[in-house]
């Protein structure tokens, strides 16, 4: 089992940055890959960013690319996410997973196999 614990969540206002970190234990050699995700009030969880484990692959939703950036410490089994030029509309609660298949599936909330508790991101306008 693979224990995720995020941070780094806050209140910023628009324009502002922040940087979440995932940090990753208990088996954490058996990753293939992690991804962050993002759920406001009233809308399903959707995708935001995903990293292969050995980092060859990245993914972004078209919303953040440009603005967001995601990024794995190898020493520390931390993945990071690197978000600027932050909008109202990305309040949100963000969580990251990570799944333990060689899937293409990146992008989709049910290819990933654990979860963490959620960091709280709002942008103030």
């Amino acid at each position: 089992q693979v224990q995720l614990v995020e941070s780094g969540g806050a209140l910023v206002q628009a324009g502002g940055s922040l940087r979440l970190s995932c940090a990753a234990s208990r088996n954490s050699n058996s990753i293939y890959a992690m991804g962050w995700f993002r759920q406001a009030p009233g809308k399903e969880r959707e995708f935001v960013a995903a990293i292969t484990w050995d980092t060859r692959d990245t993914r972004y939703a078209n919303s953040v690319k440009g603005r967001f950036i995601i990024s794995r410490d190898n020493a520390q089994d931390t993945v990071y996410l690197q978000m600027t030029s932050l909008t109202p509309e990305d309040t949100a609660v963000y969580y990251c997973g990570a799944t333990l298949s060689r899937t293409v599936w990146l992008e989709r909330v049910f290819a990933y196999d654990y979860w963490g508790q959620g960091t709280q991101v709002t942008v103030s306008s």
